[in-house]
This record gives structure tokens, sequence and C-alpha cells, in this order.
């Protein structure tokens, strides 16, 4: 990796040299974009030593997304999984996963609390709402705290236009989906509003038991107390439910037989997020705002995922189970930002209090399973049916109250011309008081720790940049892994119940260079990132041959790659837009069994499962001046191949996939269709199998080609 960058570095600079002579003015409009996520605080690109990114409110009006994954998944570096119905896994730096290594803001502020992370927080976010979304690379811990360690992503909603504006569509597509929405602002003196909502319907899909419907209310209204004193309200309502159905067998999914193995299952969700800012200006180089918020989280499920069916120990039967998560949170958090003179220095400071009781239950089903015929320990599930509910015999039961404080602070000097240093610091702390009605046990359990970064950025030119950075990322383990029972132990089994009380933070080590360059007058603009991390005591989930999942927080892993990504507007019709990752994800020192008789010991120096190497996304798009407000683009995503169990045995071959995009303005009414699968290629967004000799694999399938066609109205009094 080291040769590679060398060699890429030393080109660079040679067209930078060159170029230079050209127009040594020229400057990338892309690195001129303010960001707001990387440092908490309004900074340009080019001073912040981090690989980030921003989707432009451009970018998300010409998607038309039925889901946000379809935006995010434009970002060099990520991909984010779609498992239906807004379902969602992510993959920034790590492998395609539900682990709590991610941190999913909605205006800076989390979503969910330290400790009660949810992969699926997302699909409670109204994207009708969207101004546009920032995402960071790599840990950011030492600023935004826990959990952001893959990657941060910020949703920034729209703010109050300051001229009357309104604006209504209908989405459909030919598999029974139906989207309505609208939304409309305005200033009226000193007060500002805003406020969209949006309903989604989904029935008889492509896929068996899959209909779901999404409603979400979000508004704000801005109080201009003075020029330097604002007061910012911002709340969102939302309300979910979805049929799960699941995975389908090698033969389902080759065939397109897209049955679902069950008719029970479901994920339904109520939310309630409210927020008051107070922000002020004391000068132009010092500025605080204080924030007061209050979550009210419902989630309940029936999931498939927990479906524990063995066909070796008695394959007529299995396993499965309801459970019940609802948390509220009531916090704070205050921040000043001070600039002086001296070394254009910069110092950004805060602090946060976050008290957010939770309860949890968990129960267990008796299912039968309804085999499909097959050989001996290859037989495959047609169907499952529920025959008895236990709701005595308990998965998991607890209270809990989680506390976290923080306090951090970060410094940027300017010692040089073009030549910026940053470093920053947090300490967290997370205390769980917790009564666990299992075992009848209680106490408290402390995670707490320090986390750095230090970065340079150095801009030789104006049309070139470099940075470099060292960061740490912080993740504890979240309760519902410590308080559930470990497999074979507990429910309905003759074991008592036992707990991963011994689960252990993760901890991570990033380095990382990266730079951009600016080519042909700003036509061309590159920007890449080489990154390598190691983490200790990584949550990782061990699935077992009746899809339970064991957990273990032991042992190392690395994480190493190259994100680039790169646009070129050879005229005003055309935008070519290139981005990627190759990466490699790997156990370094990870014990998976203790068993003498088990075939496979460790998984030292196996790559993980779940981690295409490659992945990318690109675009062509295509405004033709032969027709003015007609807008034409064709998508290409790639996810490469890699292994479905985590002793190296099977793989799975990836996909491309293409996509068509095309819309047309005609003066207030916007008339746009999408072919999502253009080629209606056979892919799956996700294949697993347990560690066993004979394990069947299972299949996320993805959906056939779909038309999406849609319409909107957009009215503005806009001078």
């Amino acid at each position: 990796m080291k040769k590679i960058y060398f060699i890429l570095l030393i080109i660079g600079q040679c067209v930078f040299a060159q170029n230079k002579v050209e127009k040594d003015s020229t400057k990338s409009q892309e690195l001129e974009n303010v960001f707001v996520t990387a440092n908490r605080t309004a900074t340009l690109r080019k001073e912040t030593p981090v690989a980030i990114s921003k989707i432009t409110a451009k970018t998300i009006n010409e998607t038309k997304a039925t889901a946000v994954y379809e935006i995010i998944n434009k970002t060099p570096g990520v991909l984010m999984v779609n498992i239906g119905n807004e379902q969602h896994m992510m993959s920034i730096r790590q492998p395609m996963t539900t682990n709590a290594y991610y941190l999913y803001l909605e205006d800076g502020l989390p979503i969910r609390p330290m400790g009660i992370f949810n992969h699926n927080a997302l699909l409670e976010i109204n994207q009708f709402n969207i101004q546009n979304i920032e995402v960071v690379k790599g840990p950011v811990s030492s600023l935004y705290g826990p959990e952001a360690v893959g990657g941060t992503i910020n949703l920034i909603s729209l703010k109050p236009p300051v001229d009357p504006e309104f604006k209504f569509g209908v989405q459909v597509d030919t598999y029974g989906y139906r989207r309505f929405q609208a939304a409309g602002g305005a200033t009226v003196g000193k007060v500002g509003f805003h406020i969209a909502g949006i309903s989604n319907l989904q029935e008889n899909g492509w896929m068996a038991y899959s209909d779901y419907n999404k409603d979400n209310l979000n508004a704000r209204i801005d109080y201009n107390i003075s020029p330097s004193t604002r007061l910012i309200s911002n709340t969102m309502y939302g309300k979910y439910y979805s049929d799960m159905s699941g995975t389908v067998n090698e033969d389902a999914f080759n065939n397109r037989t897209y049955k679902s193995t069950s008719n029970f299952t479901y994920r339904k969700s109520e939310a309630l997020r409210t927020r008051l800012t107070l922000e002020h200006d004391w000068n132009n180089n010092s500025s605080s705002y204080l924030t007061a918020y209050f979550r009210d989280n419902k989630l309940g499920q029936n999931p498939s995922y927990g479906i524990r069916w063995s066909p070796t120990v008695n394959p007529s039967t299995a396993k499965g189970e309801v459970n019940s998560n609802n948390f509220k949170s009531y916090g704070a958090i205050g921040q000043h930002t001070q600039k002086f003179d001296f070394l254009n220095t910069k110092i950004v400071a805060g602090a946060l209090y976050d008290y957010s009781p939770v309860t949890y239950w968990s129960y267990v089903l008796d299912l039968k399973a309804n085999l499909n015929p097959g050989e001996a320990g290859k037989q495959t599930v047609d169907s499952y049916e529920i025959i008895a509910e236990h709701p005595d015999s308990k998965l998991a039961d607890y209270t809990a109250d989680i506390i976290n404080t923080a306090g951090y602070a970060q410094l940027s000097i300017n010692p040089v011309n073009k030549l910026i240093f940053t470093v920053g610091g947090r300490y967290d702390n997370m205390k769980v008081k917790y009564n666990n009605a299992l075992d009848l046990s209680s106490g408290s359990k402390v995670y707490d720790k320090i986390t750095y970064k230090a970065g340079a950025n150095y801009n030789p030119f104006t049309f070139a940049g470099i940075y470099a950075n060292y960061s740490q990322g912080f993740a504890p383990p979240g309760i519902t892994s410590i308080f559930r029972t470990k497999p074979g132990t507990g429910g309905t089994t003759a074991v008592p119940a036992e707990f991963y009380y011994n689960l252990e933070p993760a901890t991570f080590n990033n380095v990382e260079i990266g730079g951009w360059f600016s080519l042909l007058e700003n036509k061309l603009n590159l920007d890449y990132a080489f990154y390598y991390m190691e983490g200790k005591n990584e949550l990782l989930n061990v699935k077992l041959a009746d899809n339970t999942t064991d957990y273990r927080s032991a042992g190392e892993t690395r994480h190493k790659g190259i994100e680039f990504g790169a646009t070129y507007k050879p005229s005003k019709q055309f935008n070519i837009r290139l981005g990627g990752t190759y990466a490699q994800h790997t156990y370094i020192d990870f014990k998976l069994s203790d068993k003498p008789s088990d075939p496979v010991q460790n998984l030292n120096g196996k790559e993980m499962p779940a981690a295409p190497r490659w992945s990318g996304n690109s675009e062509v798009s295509y405004y033709p001046n032969w027709l003015p407000n007609l807008r034409t683009s064709i998508e290409w995503q790639l996810v490469g191949s890699y292994y479905q169990d985590q002793i190296n045995t099977f793989k799975y071959s990836g996909y491309n996939l293409f996509n068509a995009r095309i819309g047309y303005q005609w003066r207030k009414i916007e008339i746009y269709g999408n072919v999502m699968n253009l080629t209606d290629k056979l892919y799956a967004y996700n294949v697993s199998r347990a560690n066993i000799a004979n394990a069947q694999p299972t299949y996320t399938a993805a959906a056939p080609r779909t038309f999406v066609f849609g319409i909107q109205y957009n009215f503005s009094l806009k001078k």
C-alpha cells in the first residue's frame, strides 16, 4: 500500500506542477463547500483532516429515492445495504454489518443514545425533509463520541425558506409501492417555519409477505430574536410497520420464487424526537449554542432473523421470538466556538448529558418447520408456523437507566501559510444501572474512554491539497447484547440463563492519508484516501448452526483500504461521477472455539464475511441543450465477491447493477421516472451461512426490474 501511495503521490504532484502554470487561481467548487459534521462547526472541507463527502440538494432531488440508501450509496467508500422496506445494514470501513460502529445524526444530534444502537435507525428519516447529507469516513469519536467508528452520517434537514414555498407529489412503482409527500414553509418577520410530511405504503410486492407503511411528519420553527441570537425548534414524529419476509434458500433464489418462509414476522416502531436550540453569536469570532432534547422511541418485533432452526437436531421444529425495546431520552448538549487572530487559532469545546431509561423483553415461540424435499443434511424450510407462544419463557427481560456524560475539545491552528494542524480529544462515560429479571440481579456497569485525534492539512496550491490524521474509535457493547441469554441457556432449556456481562468495549486506532486535486480548469475533480485501522475487542457475531447468534468481544481485526472519487464535467450537458473503494477486512487474532473436536479453532488470517473487496457507485448524467429542463442518467452499482461464512469456505460472486433515471420540469410541474435494476439482474443484497459443513446459504433477495413513476408540483413566491 505504501508503494501505491508513493507512486500516486508522485504522479499527482507532477500533474499539479504542470497545471499550476495554466491557472493558479482555479479553485475546486466542491472543496469550497461548507461542512458541519466533521468539526461540529462550519468548516471548509480542505481545512478538515478527514475523509468527508457531501451529497447536495441537487443530487437528492434528482435521485427521487424511495429509500435513503439510494442516495447514500452515491458516496465513495460507502455501501448502505438494503434489506427490504427501508431496513438496512451498513459498510463503511467495515464489512456489511448491523453492529454499533456507525453514528447516525439528525442535524448534528445522534438519533439514538449511546448503548441503544439500532442498525435500522435511518428508516425513521423523512426523505422529503433532507437538505443535504454529510458522510465522514473513519473514527471521529474524539468529537462525536462512541459508535463513530466506521463512519458518521449527518442528515441535514430543510430550513425555513425566506419566501413562501410549497410542494407536493405522488410516487408509485410497478410492485404496489405508493408515496404521498408534501412540504412547505415561509418566513414572516422574525419567525420562519417549515413542515414536511410523507406517507409510504407497500402492498402486494414482488416478495410475498412484504407489505409496509410509514408515516413521518417534521416541523421546524426558527425565531430570530436578534441578528445575533436565534431560537430553533425541531420536532419529528413517525410510525412504521413492516412485514419481515426474511431470507430465501438457494433454490428459491435461483428460481426467483420469492416466497416468504413466514407470514407472522414483523417490525414496528413509533418515534418522537424534539429539540430546542438557542444560538448566540457573541461577535465575529465567538459563538455558542445550547440544545435541550427529548426522544421517545418504541420498537417491537417478531423478527425473521430470530428464527432458530437446526437441520441436524430436530428439523421439523424451530424456535422464534417476540421482543420489545422502548426508551426515552432527556438530554442537553452545549458548545462554544472561539477564534483568535494568533495563528488563526480556533477552539471548539462542548459537553453532553443524556439520561435514557430503557425497558426490554423477549420471549420464545415454538414453531413448526415445513420442509422442502432434500438430501439429509441439505434440507431447507418451505414455511414456518407458530405452534405456541411462551410469554413466561424469556430470552431477555430487563430495565436499565443509561446515563451518558461527555466533554470534548478541539484546537486548530495555522502556523504557516497553507498548513493547518488539528488536535482534539473527548472523554465519554456511559453508566448502566440495571435490573435483570431473569437472574434476579441488579447493579451497574461503567464504560468510559478518552479518545484522541490529530491531523494536518497542507494545501500547497489552490488546485491541490493533502491531509493526514491519526484517530481513535470507541464503542461499548449495546445493552441488548449484554442482557441477552447465551445460546443453549435459559428459555425452555434446562440450563440456567447465562449472559454477556463480560463483553468489553471495542477500541480502534486509525491512520489515514488523503488528498484532492482539480484539473482542466475545474472540470475534473478527484479525491482519495488511504486508511489502515486496527480493532481490539471488536464485537463480532458468530452465526451458529441453528441461526442463533453468539457474541464475542475478543481478539484483533484489521481494516485497510483505498477510497477514491472523481467528477468530470466536460460541458454543461454532461456530468460523470466515479466513486469506489478497495478494502480488506481481516481477523488477526480471533478464537472461534475451545472445543478440540471442532475443525476450526480460530479465524486468524481469514477474511471477515460479508466484506467485498471492491464496491462502488458511478453515474453519467446528461442535461441536453436541445431540451432544457430535461435530465437523464445511468447509474452503476458494483459489489464485489465476498465470503458467506467466517471460515472462508464459500463465496458469493457479488453483482453489477444498473439504474436509469429521467425527469422533466414543465413550469411548476416535475414529471419523472426511474428504472431500478435496469437489466433485471438476479442478485441478493446479502448472502450468509453458518460455519459448519453442509450449511445452506440464505439469500436476502433483491428486487427484479422495477419501474418508478412520479409527479411533483413546486410552488414558490421567490422573486
